[in-house]
């Protein structure tokens, strides 16, 4: 937006100055002051627009500020990714930048008279959308640092990671342990977080070799300096070159292959929610809604198992996230915190219920039903009244019958 506004400043004086505009717009559609009048209005521009820039700046840095604290530093991706905070603050410097090359140009009577009309006329349209975005930006980040805004929209991304990483097709089964027997380890100098795997090619690669390699890390997974990465079966030249080419490896988790890095975000804000500094119950609540919202959109879906085949052969295995898996990253740690909350864990029980009225696979209830005991055992020891107890435990007949019926 920068380059746009100095490219836009550039054209305007450059028409100004050939005067191909009609003579009878400069009384009624365009500027037609003088030239101290035309750097007085110019200055004004771009000494406004650059200070409130900096206060919009400032107002940013405060709401990551909170956003930090109750919410997680996680989430500040939310906001620095955020369109309309980088329209705003680019209207303010783009209008800044415009005023001062149109600014250049403009000469007085002494300096042979030259008021760019247009350009002016053009920099006070600028200023008044400046005002108009710093009236946007104002709701705009009022509403963005509301906790259930930020919750639906990481719950979005958590609703399409289901979808591009969850499939309707069947699943090979992988191969059994013995199959890796005598295989052959593949260490890796590199640290950092996997973020992309390009699992497609390394498949091919090993085809091509007739070997079978079995990565021992998925998207999400830190590699360890020197550890292996990979086993490879049978041992063959190029396997480091071909897993360093279909590997990328970050400072920091990505969510683009990494399920349940979107549910750990959902996750962080319930835990913060629940810590006695915060003790927020009803923002773990409405995690709570969405993690089971998610589970039920997993339903009659396939989470993919990471096995690749080529030529009727197994050619690759990457460790892939299961149900078991699934569930646990989304509520063990909102369990664990929410000891002696009766509303956190009868929450639990009710979406944990709704989940188990749209499952039909007995290994998925069963991973329902393994959660729902380990939240009656916590309430059983942390929850001192009798009435809320028993009410947990109406909930834990509900699910029971929820269970009957699917």
């Amino acid at each position: 937006m920068v380059i746009l506004g100095v490219a836009l400043a550039l054209l305007l004086v450059a028409i100004d100055h050939h005067g191909i505009l009609p003579d009878a717009w400069l009384g009624s559609w365009l500027y037609n002051g003088g030239g101290t009048g035309a750097r007085t209005l110019l200055g004004a521009v771009a000494s406004s627009t650059i200070g409130v820039a900096g206060t919009v700046f400032s107002i940013t840095i405060a709401a990551l500020s909170l956003a930090a604290g109750q919410m997680g530093p996680r989430l500040l991706r939310n906001f620095t990714h955020d369109r309309g905070n980088q329209v705003t603050l680019g209207a303010f410097l783009a209008t800044f930048s415009y005023a001062l090359m149109v600014l250049r140009s403009v000469r007085t009577q002494d300096e042979g008279i030259f008021v760019p009309h247009l350009s002016l006329t053009v920099a006070i349209l600028l200023a008044l959308v400046c005002v108009g975005t710093l009236v946007y930006f104002v709701g705009h980040m009022a509403s963005r640092i509301n906790v259930d805004t930020v919750i639906e929209l990481v719950s979005d991304d958590v609703r399409e990671a289901v979808q591009r990483l969850t499939t309707d097709s069947f699943q090979t089964p992988p191969p059994s342990p013995t199959f890796w027997n005598g295989a052959h380890s593949v260490p890796d100098a590199r640290r950092g977080y996997l973020q992309h795997l390009d699992a497609d090619a390394l498949a091919d690669w090993a085809a091509s070799k007739g070997a079978a390699v079995q990565l021992l890390v998925r998207p999400g997974d830190y590699v360890f300096p020197g550890a292996p990465i990979a086993l490879v079966k049978p041992d063959c030249d190029g396997t480091e070159d071909a897993i360093l080419a279909a590997t990328g490896l970050g400072s920091e988790r990505s969510s683009s292959a990494d399920l349940e890095f979107a549910i750990r975000q959902l996750v962080e804000v319930a835990v913060r929610a629940l810590s006695p500094g915060i003790n927020d119950p009803h923002t773990a609540i409405s995690v709570l809604d969405r993690l089971g919202a998610s589970l039920c959109d997993v339903a009659g879906r396939e989470l993919p198992n990471g096995v690749f085949i080529r030529d009727g052969k197994v050619a690759l295995t990457v460790p892939a996230v299961d149900y078991d898996g699934l569930v646990d990253s989304m509520f063990h740690m909102i369990r664990q915190n929410a000891a002696g909350s009766a509303a956190v864990l009868i929450r639990i029980l009710d979406v944990v219920a709704a989940v188990a009225s749209c499952e039909f696979r007995p290994s998925r209830i069963a991973t329902l039903k393994r959660h729902v005991a380990l939240v009656v055992a916590d309430a059983r020891r942390s929850v001192p009244n009798s009435g809320d107890l028993d009410d947990l435990l109406r909930r834990e007949q509900r699910f029971q019958k929820a269970c009957q019926s699917a």
